[in-house]
């Protein structure tokens, strides 16, 4: 018959052995020699042999020299995992799976994930960059924790938090007539040969949307839009986020009429609780990006 060892007991027989005394180890670990001599008994008879020797209380058996070395590994075990299920539940330690459209991954998420793993070093984040529908799809079949997008399509399985929101504007030549403008009504726009891409359904079902239905050309690649846009083969509308800083070929005008925002917010599965690591992450992407302005 197995029997069932506990720990506190295995700790009074590594103090008596190292202190050499009942009572240098009670005094050791703050209780009474009589609480400490009763639970070594205790263990002594479920083990079936004598750890300490009667004549010398302080002398292990060897039988008790034999089981020395064993219980200090056990007890070294127990502490280790009663340590890492500790930092786990805490969120201090595990693995994070998130997604995010490209905008975001390349301009926030450099600078907040150093912030992150300076804060939580052992957690280990995968990252996946991925468009707005595969981003909820990658949370909706549970392949990633969390997702920072926006949402085209309301669904009942996953829960939207928004975070912040990112203006629209069109994008051009910076040798183009209208680059100069502080911001342009889409009227102004008809005439010209407009460029779809994937976040051009933010001007469906609003006054604009006439510019996506008769698009010359649809590209969903970011680097070829952008290089079909350097090329001068025609405009298109992006977020701000999605405006590639530094580029000195092309130039984003806010678009005043209608005035559009795309809004980007956290995405989770509804009806599933996060792991520990990711609520942390959760709660530091909170502090760090919501209600931040978009420049």
């Amino acid at each position: 018959m197995s029997i069932e060892l506990k720990i506190q007991p295995l700790r009074y027989v590594l103090a008596v052995r190292e202190e050499g005394s009942f009572h240098g180890a009670a005094l050791k670990l703050h209780r009474s020699q009589p609480a400490l001599s009763m639970a070594i008994r205790d263990l002594e008879e479920k083990l079936g042999q004598p750890l300490f020797e009667k004549a010398h209380k302080g002398q292990l058996t060897p039988f008790g020299e034999y089981c020395l070395p064993r219980f200090r590994e056990l007890i070294n075990q127990h502490d280790r995992l009663a340590n890492e299920l500790q930092h786990m539940a805490k969120g201090h330690q595990g693995r994070v799976t998130l997604a995010t459209v490209p905008s975001v991954a390349s301009r926030l998420m450099p600078e907040f994930l150093a912030a992150f793993v300076a804060e939580y070093p052992d957690i280990n984040i995968n990252l996946h960059d991925e468009n707005a529908e595969f981003v909820c799809r990658l949370v909706a079949n549970g392949e990633v924790d969390l997702g920072i997008s926006s949402m085209w399509v309301q669904d009942e399985t996953l829960a939207f938090n928004p975070l912040f929101e990112d203006n629209v504007g069109v994008v051009m030549r910076q040798d183009h007539p209208l680059a100069s403008r502080s911001s342009l009504q889409w009227q102004e726009l008809t005439e010209e040969r407009f460029i779809a891409n994937g976040t051009s359904r933010l001007l469906k079902h609003t006054p604009a949307a006439s510019l996506v239905d008769n698009n010359d050309f649809f590209i969903s690649n970011m680097i070829s839009l952008l290089a079909m846009l350097e090329a001068g083969s025609g405009i298109t509308t992006l977020p701000r986020l999605a405006f590639p800083v530094g580029n000195d070929k092309l130039c984003f005008v806010p678009l005043s009429e209608p005035k559009l925002v795309r809004q980007i917010g956290i995405i989770k599965q509804a009806s599933r609780s996060l792991s520990p690591s990711a609520q942390a992450l959760e709660k530091m992407i909170h502090a760090q990006l919501a209600g931040m302005a978009i420049s």
